[in-house]
């Protein structure tokens, strides 16, 4: 019989997390780079700074959005979106393996 200790299964789903992670990573990777890249983008175009976009981006890719900070041109606008899908998709991503991993680590 394996070992169902809490121990053992925080430990089972932190190898299974970290495994999901790794395979991942070239997508999740991707999707940060292209949430910095165009938050430096916005943060130029609207003349806050680069810091002020990476802010920006962070903060609307995890689509908190405190409205600090707010794009008036037209094609910040647009890369707002695309940093706002972008922030779903990689929080989406991050739930997914973290459930996928606690199911793997509850299995008989």
């Amino acid at each position: 019989m394996p070992d169902r200790s809490p121990k053992a299964l925080r430990r089972l789903y932190l190898y299974s997390l970290l495994e999901g992670i790794r395979i991942t990573w070239p997508v999740l990777s991707s999707l940060l780079v292209l949430q910095a890249v165009l938050g430096a983008i916005v943060g130029l175009v609207e003349g806050w700074g680069i810091g002020k976009g990476l802010y920006f981006a962070f903060i609307t890719g995890l689509t908190i959005g405190y409205g600090d900070y707010v794009p008036t041109r037209p094609l910040t606008q647009i890369l707002a979106i695309v940093i706002g899908f972008s922030g779903i998709a990689l929080g989406g991503l991050v739930a997914a393996l973290a459930v996928k991993s606690f199911q793997r680590s509850r299995l008989p």
